[in-house]
């Protein structure tokens, strides 16, 4: 399919040819991009909520009552009975991490870009560079494009200026190829490709030739 391009200064810039099975699917599983989206946050989760056990509390193990006629019987002040003493059954350190096969995150990417062309929430740039890296200007050129929540995806390498401008402009995100992900594009209104970016992602869906 056929896409426009434009600048920076809105400008239009020709047109690029959007491959259909990265852009153009038509029926959007939402139940694949929501595995998706739930294995990149249970990566991310830190794990390392601990409590105290029952052997990690320095409290004395003598009994301290006699067996019988005291009530209930108690060997330690540890118990989780008793107040300073262990948690029973408290969170442990642990990955939170699932697993989630290749194919499934590849069709999950294909998915949500083919969202963001079905929505008209994609727009394709010429190039993301600026001479200076001064916000105020970038912001100017984003709200001429009517841009106001989006994340902006460029080639390998991120020009320095546009980057250092683009962090300071809230709900605005910048990140390279390799940094594409569910996740993130869901999370902004828009999503914006950069012809390098196109290129990236459609060379690492290209079908590998076999020797």
């Amino acid at each position: 399919m056929k896409f426009e391009v434009v600048t920076l200064d809105a400008d239009e810039a020709g047109s690029i040819e959007l491959d259909e099975a990265l852009f153009g699917i038509k029926e959007i599983r939402i139940d694949i991009l929501q595995r998706t989206v739930r294995w990149q946050l249970s990566r991310r989760q830190a794990g390392t909520h601990k409590t105290k056990e029952r052997g990690e509390i320095a409290r004395t193990k003598k009994k301290f009552g006699r067996q019988k006629g005291g009530g209930a019987r108690h060997g330690a002040r540890s118990a989780p009975i008793f107040v300073g003493g262990g948690v029973a059954h408290g969170p442990r350190v642990r990955s939170h991490a699932i697993e989630l096969p290749k194919k499934v995150r590849a069709m999950a990417l294909k998915h949500v870009l083919s969202s963001k062309v079905s929505e008209k929430k994609l727009v394709v740039l010429d190039e993301a560079r600026l001479d200076a890296p001064k916000t105020r200007e970038l912001s100017a050129k984003l709200s001429g494009l009517g841009l106001d929540d989006a994340l902006i995806v460029d080639g390998e390498t991120l020009d320095e200026n546009f980057a250092r401008a683009a962090r300071n402009i809230p709900r605005i995100d910048v990140l390279p190829t390799q940094g594409l992900n569910v996740y993130d594009v869901l999370r902004h209104d828009t999503l914006v490709l950069t012809k390098a970016a196109i290129e990236k992602v459609c060379a690492r869906f290209a079908p590998q030739e076999v020797a």
